[in-house]
């Protein structure tokens, strides 16, 4: 008898497998067509570009990518140009300050506008409505702000302060301060409606409980609250990093990298490199590299959201 059971238990398997098979092809099917354009979009596009991307980054390739492979060759170049160097320290810079700045500035202003203050509504569209500019616009805007003889600075000599200075966007030292404060402006809004939407997810017995306990406003928000919107923080760490690391057009419009190359940014060093250049070798390989930097972002977000969930759980 014990012979025959497990043939028996085989054959059952063997049975039950296939109408398994063809239930989980057939659960929720028009959902499964209606995604499968979006899935060929990421195969083709996103990974195809990608792995193109990455192979001909290791080519001498010029106006056209038919160059012969030349191992790590364009890397090396690429990280032996002053340019390149300039524009990952200025990303670095911008780019950490940018990350600082926003979180703690939307913050801020989530909390006030968090408490029930009146025309809350309007309050939060003029905040928000910066983002809904481009970064084309946004440039231009502070550009003429801040140009030395049209912007703020020939205004306010004009009304009898002749010693007033605001020439940041001619500035070397100071330019990529000007583009700080463009893209503070143009970004803020934004994270201050995610860490809006986070503090009022937050159960109002949590601050029932810190007020009998006498603990004070400040220090709930800063040890209990942001703690519990640890999600809204990833995320908007991720969304912030992720446009830092892709900005071209704020720099393209307020400065175009200028003065000399101070205000240089990777993603403008690749699309000169790939058009203007002619080096579409060089130019793959610094898009590689912000690549590299996109993943360095993105890997611990999905470890944080996804892999640490499962081990907890």
């Amino acid at each position: 008898m014990a012979d025959t059971a497990v043939p028996l238990e085989a054959g059952v398997e063997t049975v039950h497998r296939p109408g398994l098979l063809k239930r989980i092809l057939l659960h929720n099917l028009p959902a499964k067509i209606a995604a499968l354009p979006m899935v060929a979009t990421v195969l083709v596009v996103f990974v195809g570009c990608t792995i193109w991307t990455i192979y001909y980054s290791f080519t001498n390739s010029k106006l056209l990518p038919t160059g012969k492979f030349v191992g790590f060759d364009q890397y090396e170049r690429l990280f032996a140009t002053s340019r390149w160097n300039v524009s990952v320290w200025n990303l670095l810079a911008y780019g950490s300050m940018s990350l600082v700045f926003t979180l703690v500035i939307g913050f801020i202003l989530a909390v006030l506008i968090d408490q029930k203050i009146r025309f809350e509504s309007a309050f939060r569209t003029i905040m928000l409505y910066p983002f809904a500019l481009s970064f084309i616009v946004t440039g231009l805007v502070w550009q003429w702000i801040m140009n030395p003889t049209l912007g703020l600075q020939g205004t306010m000599r004009s009304l009898g302060w002749e010693n007033f200075t605001f020439d940041w966007i001619a500035n070397p030292r100071m330019v990529l301060f000007a583009l700080l404060i463009a893209g503070l402006w143009h970004g803020t809004g934004f994270c201050m409606v995610l860490m809006l939407a986070g503090l009022r997810s937050v159960d109002e017995e949590v601050w029932k409980a810190a007020r009998v306990d006498g603990i004070p406003t400040w220090r709930t928000y800063v040890s209990i609250v942001l703690p519990m919107m640890r999600g809204v923080l990833v995320t908007a760490v991720v969304i912030i990093g992720s446009g830092i690391v892709r900005l071209y057009d704020l720099v393209v419009a307020l400065t175009n990298g200028g003065p000399g190359i101070s205000s240089e940014v990777p993603a403008k060093y690749v699309l000169n490199y790939m058009f203007s250049g002619g080096n579409i070798g060089q130019g793959l390989a610094g898009a590689s590299m912000m690549l590299l930097t996109v993943l360095i972002i993105m890997i611990p977000w999905a470890y944080l959201e996804f892999g640490g969930k499962g081990r907890r759980t």
